[in-house]
């Protein structure tokens, strides 16, 4: 990265005032680059000759912020990828890019093509991202969509940022919501053959019931009826857990969301795992018998005030004994180095418990984050819409989805952090206009594809090898230079956070340096070919790092509109 290339060249001049005599030898000082907050302060600035100063007055030595940093600066290499330089307040040292350098980035974007932006902080580490995960028990509420985005985009800026992703759902059909669930499918189905048969009164009511009731009369007619009512039931746990699965794989397949593994939690049943953790934390003196249940003395452990039940005083065990044996299985078991949940921000209770499950399972709490993510409420025509008029019911991802289209349900979700409530307009959405967000991002792409096909036809094309240095001077070139070479500090700002939303941001911001570019600099010019191959190169390098920044979103970069 450009940041990282600045701080070597900084540490080389530091190393190089002390070679001389300038500077005193000393520990080398812990250096910040950072962007100005002003673009007017320069493209980077370094607070080294602070630091520098710092670790002087330690040792008794002359540490005048301002004189080390004109020292230091003195020492920086007239030539590379450092312009020029400037001293400010107390002494930070203010860097400029050297334009020839920035010229000479154009061909480099091109040639790594798809790999551009790409880094490798993760170095292979072995990461799973968990989201959406639900009980098997009916449609995704619409909110579902924003834990689903943010997980798979997530997952796609740790790909790209070298680490090895494994994406997972948490099938919760274990535990009484899904026995409750099997209970009501029996109802419904027992209805629909005419037979007077109560809905539990806890029961699922949605209508959506009646269209598995109805899948189920079909496949299997009326067989149940005359079984054993539980037998009956237990059956129809079964295929109706793959009723709703294949229904929600269906859903979130209109968002581009995909799994690399579906987790059974009733397998942690079937395998005796949840047990044999249990077991393991008893011998560690974890677990406890009270009041004829068995808890988790999770009130051992830093920022939880109270234990926790994981088998009920019936013998019944609770979802976090599950929750115990599964995240064994992502560490031990399984062997992720880091594991990041997305959940609900209602499930905020729930993460000072899982810190003391890792650490009472002898391992890092710092290799699991959880990541709790605000809600989403719809919004049209100014008011906030909770019911599908299509249904008369909740709305579901699909429904959303089938309105205003993947792209747009995606970009609006990731347009701000996860602990942020977000607005989605959903009239805004429907929009094919430029005030809408993602169209704009995407126009801005189609034009780029557009103009280089327009060049082609008349005889213009792009000349990879060609010196740009004498031809990519303007001010508006320089910019959209600059601004295509964020990418990669926008991966690594993705992964600090462990959220995508900057990268929305970054795309409609990259978008609009290319359009002001294309207003102010004639691409497409046959009496100045040589001009025109250069702007034209700068134009495919703008639509590289378009198209790679949508791609890490999951949105579809289209070539027309």
């Amino acid at each position: 990265m450009i940041r990282d290339q600045i701080k070597q060249v900084i540490e080389q001049a530091l190393a190089a005032a002390q070679a001389d005599g300038q500077l005193p030898e000393i520990e080398q000082p812990v250096i910040e680059v950072l962007r100005p907050k002003q673009a007017g302060h320069g493209d980077y600035s370094t607070n080294v000759a602070m630091v520098t100063a710092a670790a002087l007055r330690k040792s008794g030595a002359p540490s005048n912020p301002r004189a080390i940093a004109e020292i230091i600066a003195a020492h920086i290499p007239a030539d590379g990828l450092v312009g020029r330089v400037e001293i400010a307040g107390p002494g930070f040292i203010n860097i400029h890019l050297a334009e020839r350098w920035l010229q000479q980035q154009v061909n480099a974007i091109v040639a790594a093509g798809d790999a551009f932006g790409a880094i490798d902080i993760g170095r292979g580490a072995y990461w799973q991202v968990e989201y959406l995960s639900a009980n098997p028990t009916g449609p995704v509420h619409y909110g579902g969509a924003r834990n689903a985005v943010l997980g798979d985009s997530l997952a796609n800026v740790l790909e790209a940022a070298g680490y090895r992703v494994q994406r997972e759902f948490y099938v919760n059909d274990a535990g009484n919501q899904f026995n409750i669930f099997a209970a009501t499918l029996y109802a419904r189905y027992a209805q629909l053959l005419g037979r007077d048969e109560a809905i539990p009164e806890d029961g699922y009511a949605g209508e959506y019931m009646i269209g598995y009731a109805q899948a189920i009369v079909e496949r299997c007619g009326d067989r149940f009826l005359y079984m054993d009512r539980n037998a009956a039931i237990g059956e129809l746990k079964e295929l109706s857990k793959e009723l709703v699965l294949a229904s929600l794989q269906s859903e979130v397949s209109k968002l581009g969301i995909r799994y690399d593994r579906w987790f059974s939690e009733q397998s942690l049943y079937d395998s005796g795992l949840v047990y044999e953790v249990l077991d393991k934390l008893r011998a560690r003196g974890d677990i406890g018998e009270r009041d004829g249940a068995t808890w988790f003395l999770a009130s051992k452990y830093p920022k939880v005030d109270k234990d926790e039940v994981v088998i009920r005083s019936n013998g019944m065990p609770t979802y976090f004994a599950s929750d115990i044996a599964y995240h064994y299985d992502k560490f031990v078991v399984r062997g992720f180095d880091h594991v990041v949940n997305i959940w609900g921000v209602d499930h905020q209770g729930h993460v000072p418990r899982m810190a003391a499950v890792m650490a009472a399972l002898g391992l890092d709490p710092s290799r699991l984050t959880i990541v709790l993510h605000g809600l989403v409420k719809l919004i049209r025509n100014g008011e906030e819409v909770k019911l599908s008029k299509r249904r008369g019911a909740l709305i579901t991802i699909g429904d959303v989805v089938d309105e205003v289209g993947a792209d747009a349900v995606r970009f609006n979700l990731l347009t701000r952090g996860p602990e942020s409530t977000i607005e989605f307009d959903l009239d805004l959405a429907a929009q094919a206009s430029w005030d809408n967000p993602v169209c704009y991002v995407q126009y801005s792409h189609a034009r780029i594809c557009s103009l280089l096909s327009n060049a082609e036809s008349k005889g213009l094309n792009l000349q990879p090898e060609s010196d740009l240095s004498s031809l990519l001077t303007h001010e508006v070139e320089i910019a959209l230079i600059k601004k295509i070479l964020e990418l990669e500090e926008q991966i690594e700002l993705a992964v600090e956070k462990l959220s995508p939303h900057n990268l929305t941001h970054y795309a409609t911001d990259l978008a609009k340096a290319f359009n002001a570019f294309y207003r102010d600099c004639r691409v497409v010019d046959s009496a100045e070919p040589t001009l025109s191959a250069a702007r034209l190169q700068l134009s495919q390098a703008a639509r590289i790092g378009l198209k790679n920044t949508l791609t890490l979103l999951g949105i579809s970069a289209p070539e027309s509109m």
